[in-house]
Formats: C-alpha cells, structure tokens, sequence
C-alpha cells in the first residue's frame, strides 16, 4: 500500500456541493452507530496489539481511539458555539500533541470508548433536533480562514469516524488479527 493509502484509507474528506436531507440522516447514523462499532473492532486486541502503529510514524490504535474521543468531544463544543455565537472563530487544537501526551498512550481504550458512547448518544440527540436555519448556522476554522456550516461538519464526522475505523480495520487485515 503507498503512503497515501495508508493515511486515507478511505479516501480524503468529500464533501457534497448539494447536502440533502438524507445525507444528513446518514452521516447521523454513522455517528450514532460508531462507538459500539469501534468497541466490537477492538474488543479482543492485546495490549501489544493496542500499541502497533497503523502504518509507520503513525500513530497506535489506542492513540487512534484517544484521538478520536478527543477531537469528537472539540467537535460537539464547535457546534454548540456556531449555535450560542455569531459565526465564531472556533478553537483549533494541536492533535498530534495531545496523542503524544501519556494517557493518549497509556491509558485503557474502554476510557475513550465509554466516553465516545456517552457524547455520541448526546451528540446524535442534539443533531436530531437541529432545524435547517441551525444546520446552516457557520464556525470559522482558523486554519484557512474557512467558513464550516454544521452540516458539513456533520459530513467531515462521519468520515472522520470511517476514517479511523478504517486505519485499525486494515491495520488488522494486514496483520492477520482479523
């Protein structure tokens, strides 16, 4: 595989020009069914299994796993301040720093796990509940200057969570664990 596949094993971000309702759904649904997706995947994986980069100078599942409740939980914040402020300029953080600090690469996956179960369920409630005007509501990314609408960040989370899946899945695949 070349280096490009094994970052984006499912591909960049694309998200559509025209988002419909029923995209919308989907993207929810992948939302809603990740956490338990993610804890069936890893559920019988050894701690050395655990901490196996994806690919080299990548990152280990269990940093994946941390990662992923982390930028998860910044991304439900983003939302929730697109929707209580006048487009605001959201808070980036620096993701590659945060894996490297020692719970992101010690501490049990179930910790991030539970916790993606728990802000999923709440996350997935609140985007139920959004009316078109407050799909449409924008943050700006301060990387890029980039205006995000909530229903394109639903998109980039639902591809985010494929996205990981898919690094450990293949991770798997290739080592015979699966």
């Amino acid at each position: 595989m070349t280096l490009e596949e094994l970052k984006y094993p499912i591909g960049r971000t694309n998200v559509p020009e025209n988002i419909t309702k029923k995209n919308i759904e989907d993207w929810i649904s992948i939302l809603e069914r990740f956490p338990q997706e993610l804890e069936f995947l890893t559920r019988d994986l050894s701690e050395n299994q655990l901490d196996t980069p994806y690919r080299e100078n990548g990152w280990t599942i269990r940093q994946v796993v941390h990662h992923c409740y982390d930028s998860h939980q910044n991304s439900y914040t983003r939302f929730k301040w697109a929707l209580t402020e006048d487009k605001p300029v959201i808070k980036a953080y620096y993701e590659e720093r945060w894996a490297e600090l020692h719970d992101a690469k010690t501490a049990p996956i179930s910790l991030s796990i539970d916790a993606l179960k728990a802000l999923h369920s709440r996350w997935v409630y609140f985007l139920n509940g959004l009316t078109e005007a407050e799909l449409n509501t924008t943050f700006i990314h301060p990387v890029g200057h980039k205006e995000v609408s909530l229903k394109e960040n639903i998109c980039i989370y639902a591809w985010h969570s494929k996205h990981h899946f898919a690094h450990i899945e293949e991770l798997m695949i290739r080592n015979g664990w699966k």
